[in-house]
């Protein structure tokens, strides 16, 4: 006899009897102890913030970080899947900074570090009850009892002895360079971090003349979209073989004037105007040609003013003349290297105009543009000003505009293994989508830069290197056994944040004078991505269970951590252990609302998880992410949507097995076991049930989550 079911479904109701039956055996723990000894498959759970409310995007990563470590469970594997949680870092600082109405890193300060610090360790689990329940209700196996915190002294201690390898190898280095910085925040950001905060701006676009000083009524003109930097221009470049000319046009108000501009922009600067070519010639000619400086609040002490090559000027936009203000761009730095150019820094750390920039200061430079172009117009130097669309870096964590800005900082030397990197990717990960490999993580990594690792911040892992007060002799130290032996004390129970650790000093071997800690803290993807190594507190303990976890034979999060998160541990695994991290990667694309939009609580198209989960249950709402379309591909979202996966498909095979379960019932057939039917239509229904368990298995193996899913969907319609 088959156990009666209604033919009525109350899907909420089944799911729920269900997962309390798991929760009271102990399924999902019998799962690994029944699996011991046997091969491992190994998952690494990317670690989410838990200082907000989780969403339908958190459902969907869920969804398909649970698909394959099951599959695997099923086929026999032994499979971690430990939980973990990132507790560090802006998101959480900002969330503390609003509650107090913090706008600024000093009200941080006034208010002192270890106060701040503490909320902000408290702050990380505001939520935490919410990632559970919603964690056990979609049926995701994870352990989140033994989930590992990135702000535990033992995770602290693996990223400070990952720091203190790659200081050995010569890859931590200090050096001072245009990053881009948030204002508002305090802090540079890395390259990876900028990629993700792209966002459509209006911005000036601004044409200014720089009349040249011994040749009359004649003008460099120059094309810029950052009118803020204009009180730091201390040189012009030119490509010295591009075709240059000077022009001759007529003035609105009578008279004429003389431009020097490229050729090949002639029409696009002047467009339908006449204008007369007086002379052609090449770049090279105008070299060390002096002009007149736009503005002079801040006294150059070295020669400035004046034309420089530069073979990064191109001919596609503005005029082929570019304005160079060192402080405020990486190739205007790189000049100024090898020009022996001074560099005006007219901007404070806040965002603002210093003092010394009268008319401006104390303004947000951005603020100050209509302002700055009023003073170049009443000056006649402001040839055409117009605004135009782009997309432009935001911080990725508050929204404020960054700036490209000259600091002293540490870096980690990722381009000395860039091959490896290339290497590595190309020959060791599978991608999901293929072309994810060549191309948007493939191409990040031929571009290579060096990674911007130093944060000026206050809750996050600080970067443990001490420099001595007065010879500036340095010292990374990679454990708390090396900080004990410095100090000369026990400092097993010091907490490894600030300010705590700031206050540890020791005397320089050099010239006896203190080693004070610098004052950064380091970038948030750096310690993510350390998570193989430190949520096994490796290498101090756990290193049989460390050579058995890595690397992770699966990963999934978003595409965009290519950026990020698959970024930071690629990199990271390749230079400490020359290896990869991950061995297969699914991408997922975003989750919009029905419309094709981000979805927004302002706007009222956010949806809760918890409205669907209430009414259609977890099998559909998971269901719908796996077959909707492949994991990569955008998906708008509604309510409606899921409602349809319980009508067509849940229902469908709840009716065929009532059904079923009626009439066997009635009918009390013998089971046989190795059942050999001669009915042809038994036969066909045999054979396309193995067809499909041949198709779906492979489908898992390749990690093909439609083709493992859809045909299962039509199998049951048929």
């Amino acid at each position: 006899m088959f156990k009666p079911v209604s033919p009525k479904l109350d899907v909420t109701e089944m799911e729920n009897t269900i997962l309390k039956y798991w929760k009271e055996q102990e399924i999902f723990k019998k799962t690994g102890l029944e699996r011991s000894g046997k091969p491992e498959y190994v998952f690494y759970e990317g670690p989410p913030t838990a200082n907000g409310k989780p969403g339908v995007h958190h459902v969907e990563a869920r969804a398909f970080k649970d698909m394959f470590p099951r599959y695997k469970i099923m086929r026999g594997f032994h499979v971690s899947r430990r939980g973990g949680w990132d507790t560090h870092g802006l998101p959480v600082e900002i969330e503390i900074e609003k509650k107090h109405g913090f706008t600024n890193k000093q009200q941080i300060e006034d208010y002192g570090i270890a106060k701040f610090n503490e909320e902000c360790r408290k702050s990380v689990f505001d939520y935490i009850q919410d990632w559970e329940k919603l964690t056990d209700r979609i049926a995701f196996w994870v352990d989140l009892k033994e989930a590992y915190v990135t702000y535990t002294n033992d995770y602290i201690e693996s990223v400070w002895w990952i720091l203190k390898n790659f200081w050995e190898k010569g890859l931590l280095y200090q050096g001072y360079k245009v990053v881009p910085y948030c204002p508002r925040c305090g802090t540079p950001l890395s390259d990876h971090e900028v990629a993700q905060g792209y966002a459509e701006a209006k911005d000036p676009s601004v044409f200014v003349r720089l009349p040249l000083v011994d040749v009359p009524n004649t003008s460099l003109l120059i094309w810029t979209t950052t009118p803020w930097t204009l009180p730091g221009n201390v040189a012009v470049a030119a490509h010295p073989d591009v075709d240059y000319v000077t022009i001759e046009r007529e003035l609105p108000e009578g008279g004429k004037e003389r431009l020097i501009i490229a050729k090949l922009l002639l029409e696009k600067v002047f467009g339908d105007e006449q204008v007369n070519i007086i002379e052609t010639f090449k770049g090279k000619k105008l070299d060390h040609f002096q002009y007149q400086p736009l503005f002079t609040f801040m006294p150059p002490d070295k020669p400035a003013h004046f034309v420089v090559m530069g073979d990064f000027v191109t001919t596609e936009d503005g005029t082929g003349l570019v304005h160079m203000a060192p402080a405020f761009g990486a190739e205007d730095m790189q000049a100024a290297i090898k020009y022996d150019l001074p560099i005006l820094m007219t901007v404070d750390a806040d965002g603002t105009f210093k003092p010394e920039i009268t008319p401006w200061k104390g303004q947000f430079v951005k603020d100050a543009d209509p302002f700055i172009l009023k003073d170049l117009q009443a000056r006649g130097l402001l040839f055409r000003s117009e605004i135009f669309t782009h997309t432009y870096p935001f911080c990725w964590r508050c929204d404020t505009p960054l700036l490209y800005y000259a600091r002293g900082t540490w870096y980690i030397r990722t381009s000395q293994v860039k091959d490896r990197l290339v290497e590595i990717n190309r020959n060791n990960i599978n991608w999901v989508p293929a072309h994810v490999k060549e191309g948007r993580f493939g191409n990040w990594l031929e571009n290579n830069i060096d990674w911007a690792l130093g944060r000026e911040r206050f809750w996050g892992t600080p970067l443990p290197v001490w420099e001595c007060k007065e010879c500036k002799h340095q010292e990374c130290i990679g454990s708390v056994a090396e900080l004990s032996q410095k100090t000369g004390q026990d400092q097993s129970e010091l907490d490894l944040h600030r300010p705590y650790v700031d206050d540890i000093q020791w005397s320089c071997p050099e010239c006896d004078s203190p080693m004070l800690r610098v004052p950064e803290l380091i970038d948030v993807w750096f310690y993510s991505g350390s998570m193989p190594v430190a949520q096994l507190h490796y290498p101090f303990e756990n290193q049989e269970l460390f050579k058995n976890q890595f690397p992770a034979d699966y990963i999934c999060e978003a595409v965009d951590q290519t950026r990020g998160w698959f970024y930071s541990l690629h990199a990271i695994s390749t230079m400490l252990f020359d290896s990869e991290s991950y061995k297969n990667v699914v991408c997922l694309g975003l989750v919009l609302d029905r419309d094709g939009q981000k979805m927004s609580k302002s706007r009222g198209t956010a949806v809760d998880p918890w409205d669907i989960l209430n009414v259609s249950g977890a099998d559909a709402f998971r269901w719908y992410f796996y077959t909707s379309g492949p994991p990569h591909a955008e998906r708008r979202f509604s309510p409606d949507l899921v409602t349809e996966i319980v009508r067509s498909f849940t229902l469908t095979l709840w009716n065929v097995y009532s059904f079923f379960v009626t009439y066997a019932n009635l009918d009390n057939p013998v089971v046989k076991e190795n059942f050999q039917p001669d009915n042809e239509l038994d036969k066909w229904l045999l054979s396309t049930l193995n067809v499909l368990v041949r198709d779906v298995t492979r489908a898992y193996e390749e990690y093909d989550v439609t083709g493992a899913t859809r045909p299962i969907e039509a199998f049951v319609e048929n």
